[in-house]
Formats: C-alpha cells, sequence, structure tokens
C-alpha cells in the first residue's frame, strides 16, 4: 500500500451479522456457550495430556498440540465479535485487522500442517509398528510440531503482506462484509486489479493447504492396505480406530476450509464464504476435543478418573 492510502485509512468496519439485527442476542448468545466449551474441552485434552503418564506418547502430544492450536484459533475472532454483536460498535483499527488477519491464517496454516503430522504419526504406528519408538521419538516430535508453528506463521506474512500492500478504495473508514478480518474479503476491497495477488495467495494456499492433504489420503491409503490385510475383524477394527477420529477432524476441517480458500473469488460468494468461516473458525475448534473424546478409552478413562477425584 502506498503512503497517502496507508495514513488516510485508520479502521475497517466490520459488517459482521449485521442483516441479522434481530436475532443479535440470540447469536451472541450461541456464540459465547460455543467459545466457552471449546476452552473447557480444549483445556480437558491439555491438561490430561500433560498430567496423565499413560497419554504422555506423540499421538496425545500432538492432540495437545491441536488443543492448544484451537484454543488460539478462536480467541483470535470470537471475544472480538462477541464485543461487536453485544456493543453494537463494528470498528477494528487498520493494524488490528492486519494484527488479526495474520495470526488467524497462522494458526490456519499450522493447523493443515499438524494434521498431516498427525496422520504420518498414524501411518508409522499402523504400517511400521516395529520402528514406531525409533521414527517417531522426542525428539523428532518436537522437532515436527516446531516445524508446524514456524511453517503456518511465515506462510501467513506472506498472506499479510500481499493483503494490505493493496490501495484500498474509500476513506478512513471502509466496510468489510464479514465478521473478522479474513483475506478473501480484504482482498474485495482493493481498488486496483488483485488478479495476480489472488493468483499468488491461491497457489500459497494450494501448498499450504492441499500438499499437506494429499500426504494424508496418501499416509491413509496405505493405512488401509495394511488395515485390510489384518485377518481377524478384531483386528481391523481396533486398528482403524485409532485413526478414525484423526479422518473425522480432517474432513470436517477440509471440507469449509477448502471453500473459502480454493475457488474463485466472487461477490456472490461472500456470504457464503462468511457461513463456513463460522464453522471452520468456532464450531471446528469445539467439535475436535469431542471427537477426539467419544471414540477414545484412554481419554474416557483419564476422564473417569479426573471425576472420581472430584467426587
Amino acid at each position: 500500500m502506498d503512503l497517502q492510502n496507508q495514513t488516510e485509512l485508520t479502521e475497517f468496519i466490520l459488517l459482521g451479522f449485521s442483516a441479522l439485527e434481530d436475532i443479535q442476542n440470540l447469536l451472541s448468545g450461541g456464540f459465547l456457550i460455543i467459545y466457552l466449551l471449546t476452552l473447557l474441552w480444549n483445556t480437558f485434552i491439555i491438561s490430561i495430556a500433560i498430567l496423565d503418564k499413560k497419554l504422555r506418547t506423540p499421538m496425545y502430544f500432538f492432540l495437545g498440540n491441536l488443543s492448544f492450536l484451537d484454543i488460539c484459533y478462536t480467541t483470535t475472532t470470537v471475544p472480538q465479535m462477541l464485543y461487536h454483536l453485544l456493543s453494537g460498535r463494528n470498528t477494528i483499527s487498520y493494524m488490528g485487522c492486519v494484527f488479526q488477519l495474520y495470526l488467524f491464517f497462522s494458526f490456519l496454516g499450522v493447523e493443515c500442517l499438524l494434521l498431516a503430522v498427525m496422520a504420518f504419526d498414524r501411518y508409522i504406528a499402523i504400517c511400521r509398528p516395529l520402528r514406531y519408538t525409533l521414527i517417531i521419538s522426542n525428539n523428532i516430535c518436537l522437532q515436527l510440531a516446531s516445524a508446524c508453528w514456524a511453517g503456518g506463521f511465515l506462510n501467513s506474512l506472506i498472506h499479510a503482506v500481499c493483503a494490505f500492500r493493496l490501495p484500498f478504495c474509500g476513506n478512513n473508514q471502509i466496510d468489510i462484509n464479514h465478521f473478522f478480518c479474513e483475506e478473501p474479503a480484504v482482498l474485495q476491497l482493493a481498488c486496483m486489479d488483485t488478479y495476480m495477488v489472488k493468483i499468488t495467495i491461491f497457489a500459497l494456499s494450494v501448498i499450504v493447504l492441499m500438499l499437506p492433504f494429499t500426504f494424508i489420503v496418501v499416509s491413509y491409503i496405505h493405512i488401509a492396505r495394511v488395515v485390510l490385510s489384518i485377518q481377524s475383524m478384531e483386528g481391523r477394527k481396533r486398528a482403524f480406530s485409532t485413526c478414525f477420529t484423526h479422518l473425522t477432524v480432517v474432513i470436517l476441517f477440509y471440507s469449509t476450509i477448502s471453500f473459502t480458500y480454493l475457488q474463485p473469488q466472487s461477490d456472490w460468494a461472500a456470504d457464503q464464504e462468511k457461513k463456513a468461516s463460522v464453522f471452520y473458525a468456532l464450531v471446528s475448534p469445539m467439535l475436535n476435543p469431542i471427537i477426539y473424546s467419544l471414540r477414545n478409552k484412554d481419554v474416557k478413562r483419564a476422564l473417569a478418573k479426573v471425576m472420581g477425584k472430584i467426587s
């Protein structure tokens, strides 16, 4: 962005759910419940992964990272959204918008990479069980997790620079048709041809979103071949049950995120993208720990242990 536009533009107006004025209180109550449940469940997963010695394994180390990520994910957007809904003030400063977009897209990238790492962990556990402890050592876990966080934040830096170097049309305030500063909504405000910028961002999205997804698909193809080769039905169920929760989380996450970042941008799609964002920015982080808890005997055992001590 040139200096003149940068000094004139002081804040954005997040339109959010202004079209649903009659149910603002209902929306704020629902989003608050979702946020509190997200904090509660994910904090529980992190706590048991740290405190329960039987859960100090690579799988739960990565699951703890995912839970911490989901807390950061929702905290980037939901408190501000609740403030806007309850106060009626929908403005966000220019630098606040830059920072929010950078953090949100960072956590988005980290989650894509982390889900791929978790698929790799399940692949080694099922396809190379005798070498699991050698390949997935504590040092390797730390290195993989660090690479996910570093990769997500570095990728987001490129996206933020691409988005906010553009000149925006308007005076000191500009409307954003979204409930937070998401990249596709910000790009629509530029008063110049953004074709090359969108191509660049699309290419980065393919790398950060689809390459990890492709790796996940390939991993599960190999896992399925090994599982189907197991003679006993009980053995197949036991092997597949360790992957079912992760696969469910992957499907929920990618089914909505790809709608926003892997399609040509248009005015028609803006409202649809906003609805999809509600799911992957709010609902998915709440569902992830629940999905992992419902079909996981170790988590159920740890929960029963905690509840026993409380009672």
